[in-house]
Order: structure tokens, then C-alpha cells, then sequence
């Protein structure tokens, strides 16, 4: 371990927040020689992480998520946990930026010294989360961070991804745009562990209720996804800060529920499926990196678009090549 890194990594231990911005610089960074460092930074901070509680939040456009999540983060650093938001921003085409800046529409919570917020571009990633958000998650728990909360886009496929590397999958909904399950897949909604429906005040208070009394039907309906657990349905106004503080309740109910061994299990198949998927980026990547499979790859596209060529065989006659001494 080069001394650079080994310094890093002890002042990241300790908790200096300038040691973990640039760790997580390092950690997203697509340079070779920046990757072989960012393993080696993971693989020195691994023993200090596992210990702080996962959650994953999502919903639709619109539903208030950065709002809760200030409110909420604020609540938690206000009953001494110290809290990391990892919120994963559409990417820009062109620069590969983010654009939505989450900093910026939650501002009290950035000047909360107890709390991290890290925007990530998706950098075009399936399902608009971030590639190394898993890695970043392990940085932020090496520097004494007891809670992460990993906000995704909400759109796409993001909510399984996300639910894959969390321990509880909270969705958060809001009320008042007529069907009031409109826009929620059913996939969605067997993924939450915990629904909160958004912005119930005001002239939505009414409109609320009825949406909370539609998700629990609908949610009846399904098969949970741990044994003894039914998703609650918390009506919450982010806004005025009022439900906010009963979601936690329910994240440590839904702890007790599982248990350790029942959270162990998880965190268990998480490593492997994040294994997996290293894995299977990892091939994506030897392909497109090949220029000689990268022509034979085009040409094959070209015969399987014109129909003279099935996809299965294009797809095996690449990668017999790819795959021959």
C-alpha cells in the first residue's frame, strides 16, 4: 500500500470529512491506477464498516423525497446519529455531471456538522445508480457515519438496485394526483419494506388518508419479503415536520423484526449479489475495451438487426471470441 493511500486511509478511519471527500473522489473515479488505490483504500477500511443502518428511499417525481430526507436526517442528528446521504443525481449526457445538486435543496441538513450529503451522478448506470455507490456506502461507514440514506432517482429500475444494497426499502408517495396508486409498479411496491405517504397537510390531509388507505389494500394484496413483516403505511408531512419522527420507530421495529441473524443473512446475499455484478461489469467493460471484438461486435449487430442472424447466436459467437486463448 502506497504511503498516499495508507494515509488516506487512517485519516479516513478517523473521521476527517476532507479525507472521506476525496476517498469518495477516488472511489468514482475511472482511472485504472485510481481504481487499483480505491481497492486498496476498500480493503483497509473493510473492518470498520458493516456496523451503520442501510436505508434505501425512492418515489415518484414529485413525491417530496429530498424534503423527508432533511427533515428526517435532521431528526436523526438531533438524537445523536450521525447520518450520510448518498443521493444518486441523473447524469448529464454530455459532461457525465450531476444535475440535480441535492445540496442545494437540502441545505439545512448540509450545514448539520453531524451529517454528509454526497451527490453522485448515475453516470448513465441501469437504473440511474451510481456504479460505485456500494463503495461509497463502506467510505462513509469507515468514517463513523451510523446511518446511511441512499436516495435514488426514482425512475427506471433504480428501486431494485438500491433495494439490492440496503437492509430496508422505504417508498415514499404522495397524494393528490387522482388515482392515487397511478404511477407506483406493482415491482415497486413489492420491493418497500415501509411506505410513507408525503406531504399530508393542508388541503392534502384529506387526499392523504385516502392514499394511505389504498396503499395498505393494495400492499395486503402482497406477498411480503421477510417473514413476520407487513409494510407499514405512515402518513407524514415533511414539511412541518409532523410523522417523522414515527418512521424511525418503524425502521427499528423492522430491526428487531429481522434480527441479527435475519439482518446477517441479508447483508450475506448482498456481498454476493454485489460480487456478481462486479463481475458481470467487469466482463462488460474487457468487451468494450477489445477493439477487435468491438468491430466483430458491430458487425454482428448489423446482421442481427437486418434479420439474417438471431440474437442468442450473435451473442455466443462473441463470446466464444472473446473467450478463445
Amino acid at each position: 500500500m502506497t504511503r498516499s493511500v495508507a494515509d488516506l486511509s487512517q485519516r479516513l478511519i478517523a473521521g476527517d470529512r476532507r479525507a472521506l471527500a476525496k476517498a469518495i473522489t477516488l472511489i468514482e473515479s475511472t482511472r485504472p491506477e485510481d481504481r487499483a488505490r480505491a481497492e486498496t483504500l476498500l480493503t483497509e477500511a473493510l473492518p470498520h464498516t458493516g456496523k451503520a443502518v442501510r436505508i434505501g428511499l425512492s418515489g415518484t417525481p414529485g413525491a417530496g423525497k429530498s424534503t423527508f430526507i432533511e427533515a428526517f436526517g435532521t431528526h436523526l442528528t438531533g438524537q445523536g446519529r450521525r447520518v450520510a446521504v448518498l443521493a444518486v443525481d441523473p447524469s448529464s449526457r454530455r459532461s457525465g455531471g450531476s444535475i440535480l445538486g441535492d445540496k442545494t435543496r437540502m441545505e439545512r441538513l448540509a450545514r448539520d456538522p453531524a451529517a454528509f450529503i454526497r451527490p453522485s451522478p448515475s453516470s448513465g448506470e441501469l437504473g440511474g445508480v451510481a456504479r460505485r455507490t456500494r463503495e461509497v456506502m463502506l467510505a462513509v461507514e469507515a468514517a463513523g457515519f451510523d446511518t446511511v440514506l441512499v436516495e435514488t432517482v426514482g425512475v427506471g429500475q433504480s428501486e431494485t438496485a438500491v433495494a439490492d444494497m440496503t437492509d430496508m426499502f422505504v417508498l415514499i408517495h404522495a397524494p393528490g394526483g387522482g388515482d392515487e396508486l397511478q404511477g407506483i409498479k406493482r415491482g415497486i411496491m413489492e420491493l418497500a419494506d415501509l411506505v410513507l405517504v408525503n406531504k399530508a397537510d393542508g388541503d392534502l390531509l384529506p387526499a392523504a388518508r385516502r392514499a394511505a388507505a389504498d396503499v395498505s389494500a393494495a400492499l395486503h394484496l402482497m406477498r411480503p419479503k421477510h417473514k413476520g413483516w407487513s409494510p407499514p403505511v405512515l402518513q407524514v408531512s415533511a414539511l412541518e415536520d409532523r410523522g417523522v419522527a414515527a418512521v424511525w420507530v418503524e425502521i427499528e421495529r423492522f430491526r428487531t423484526t429481522l434480527g441479527e441473524s435475519g439482518l446477517g443473512d441479508l447483508r450475506q446475499a448482498q456481498a454476493r449479489a454485489w460480487m456478481w455484478a462486479d463481475v458481470r461489469d467487469g466482463l462488460l467493460h474487457a468487451l468494450a475495451a477489445d477493439a477487435g471484438i468491438a468491430e466483430e461486435a458491430q458487425r454482428l449487430e448489423g446482421e442481427v438487426a437486418a434479420g439474417r442472424l438471431t440474437a442468442p447466436k450473435a451473442a455466443q459467437t462473441l463470446l466464444k471470441r472473446f473467450l478463445e486463448p
